[in-house]
């Protein structure tokens, strides 16, 4: 008799269990958070839970649940392949889980958008950039078709893509009077892709490109590589790169190496660590950054609302995209009210809808390829050891 009754009550815990669960939505995040990354994705970590308790924790009868996800190795110091494919499966894997909310580094994206493609899983991307994710005629022939193998859209991004910011860079530097420029690329998906879309509107605008290569991004110094520079005399070094793949250890050696040229990179350069990798001494008055939107600081309405609630929240200013990440879990939850049930379909096809949304980066839609509406590129100076916005380009 006492088997029987806990055999009754066992069944009573897992049933409860089970009736629990359907009320749970799970959110997770992969981003790079071990190494030189972690100051930026921890801001955008903040930027979605900020989004999540705004919202009460809950989305009609629905609890929302996040976790967030390391896809960085120790032994990379940045992304990892296999750690972000182990992600995917396992977001795949868990029932509860309605979005996957990343990545920050486009290649990373590469690994994960066709497995959460074919499983029928929402991805949005609070930083990827690279435009072949989405569009077709600038990445390889393959791209963007090789990333949904079941042939539907099921990647957004809240950020606009390189092929604006690469050209706008170029048209920047231009007004800068910049007459010659040596062009360095870091050799992954986002550094090399945004390198050459400079490039190709540098020289379509009259600019003398003296010089285009790949670094290692694992080597300790670019002494060598800078002796080239200084011999071609360029007025600009533009880096296709990240902090991560070496940006910081560049400018000390153009530094060092008396190159007198200005030095400008694109979003991924746009946090804090590269400031401090590369020593502010090294950088003022001389090194710019481009970024795909407005910095955090600029943004108007709700924007400046997020931006003076998390300096009150955290006690420090938000990195470059940790609205970014903000808008992308406000986007879910919406979509999510919209939907009204835990179906991740259904899910998917109201983030598509998504139209006049009205967040803190602006009223915007998502367009048939799942890119934002929105095309603001920034200009950015590096001023006493910090970023300052200089203008909005065009």
């Amino acid at each position: 008799m006492r088997k029987i009754f806990f055999l009754i009550s066992l069944f009573g815990v897992i049933f409860s269990a089970n009736a629990d669960s359907s009320k749970i939505i799970k959110l997770v995040s992969s981003l790079p958070r071990t190494g030189s990354a972690n100051a930026q994705t921890g801001s955008m970590v903040n930027g979605i839970k900020m989004a999540i308790e705004d919202s009460g924790g809950k989305v009609g009868d629905f609890k929302i649940v996040y976790e967030d996800w390391d896809d960085a190795s120790p032994e990379r110091g940045q992304w990892d392949p296999a750690v972000e494919a182990a992600n995917a499966d396992k977001a795949i894997s868990d029932p509860d889980i309605m979005a996957y909310i990343g990545t920050y580094n486009s290649g990373a994206a590469k690994i994960s958008m066709p497995k959460l493609n074919q499983a029928g899983l929402l991805m949005i991307s609070p930083g990827n950039t690279w435009p072949g994710l989405t569009k077709k005629g600038i990445g390889e022939p393959s791209e963007p078709m090789v990333y949904r193998p079941s042939g539907k859209v099921t990647y957004f991004r809240v950020v606009t893509t390189d092929d604006m910011q690469g050209p706008m860079a170029a048209r920047w530097a231009k007004e800068m009077e910049i007459k010659k420029v040596f062009i360095l690329n870091d050799r992954e998906l986002y550094g090399q892709g945004i390198a050459k879309l400079f490039e190709k509107e540098a020289k379509q605008i009259g600019l003398d490109v003296v010089g285009s290569e790949g670094i290692d991004p694992k080597a300790s110094n670019f002494r060598s590589l800078v002796t080239k520079i200084r011999q071609k005399n360029p007025d600009l070094v533009y880096f296709g790169g990240t902090t991560q793949t070496g940006a910081g250890q560049l400018a000390k050696d153009l530094k060092v190496g008396g190159v007198k040229a200005k030095l400008m990179g694109p979003d991924g350069c746009y946090e804090q660590a590269f400031i401090i990798s590369a020593g502010a001494q090294n950088l003022n008055d001389s090194t710019f950054v481009t970024f795909g939107g407005l910095p955090v600081s600029e943004l108007p309405g709700k924007g400046k609302e997020f931006y003076e609630s998390y300096k009150k929240k955290y006690n420090s200013e938000p990195e470059s995209y940790a609205a970014y990440s903000y808008e992308a879990a406000s986007v879910v939850l919406d979509a999510i009210k919209r939907a009204g049930k835990k179906d991740r379909k259904t899910i998917i096809d109201e983030v598509a809808a998504t139209k006049d949304f009205a967040g803190v980066l602006g009223t915007w839609s998502f367009d048939e390829n799942g890119d934002t509406t929105a095309k603001i590129i920034s200009g950015i100076a590096v001023k006493d050891g910090k970023f300052e916005f200089v203008k909005s380009l065009q």
